[in-house]
């Protein structure tokens, strides 16, 4: 591999709505090798922070009624939104898998929560950027409640602790739309020479 190939796999790689998946399964064996290149992420100190819980089959449609059923009870009435629910309970229905991610923070003291945490998203990229290199369709979402405690309560995570997102990962039989960057890459670039 060469820097062009690694370039463009990067700047093509794409999310894709779950609900622009087809249904089709991905193996579970592709999954697993999916996840040993997030195991290659970064790490401070080989904290390897980055955790990952799998739905796959039955277990998918199951979390996502769960899911949705936490957002209903948690959120308070006035911020409630029926479209938000039906997302939720529906944004599996055709994903192949879904995986939670979490900051496990270790007890070194001298590694910071936000150096775990930049770690745990190099693992989730690494994901990415595997799953667009075998035409596997991902979004990394933030949405229902998975940034909320009570989500860590159902995870069963200790306080320290940090939920980073949910994977859906499917095919999809329409191309990636073209990227684009909003403000310009000069404008985020203060040389010092």
């Amino acid at each position: 591999m060469n820097f062009n190939d690694v370039q463009e796999l990067i700047s093509n790689r794409r999310s894709c709505k779950p609900a622009l998946m087809n249904g089709k399964k991905i193996e579970d064996a592709v999954i697993q090798q999916l996840l040993e290149l997030a195991d290659w992420a970064p790490t401070h100190g080989h904290t390897e922070p980055w955790r990952f819980v799998v739905f796959a089959n039955d277990a998918v449609p199951q979390f996502c009624k769960e899911h949705a059923a936490l957002y209903k009870k948690n959120i308070p009435a006035e911020k409630f939104e029926i479209s938000k629910y039906e997302k939720t309970l529906h944004n599996g229905d055709n994903a192949s898998h879904m995986i939670v991610v979490y900051m496990k923070r270790g007890d070194n003291p001298k590694i910071t929560a936000k150096e775990e945490i930049c770690a745990v998203a190099a693992a989730v990229q690494n994901i990415l950027l595997g799953a667009s290199a075998l035409n596997i369709s991902a979004l990394w979402s933030t949405g229902g409640v998975i940034l909320l405690s009570i989500m860590k309560e159902y995870f069963g995570l200790n306080e320290d602790d940090e939920m980073i997102g949910l994977l859906y990962l499917g095919y999809s039989d329409k191309a990636p739309k073209t990227g684009e960057r909003i403000v310009p890459l000069d404008d985020k670039i203060e040389w010092r020479r």
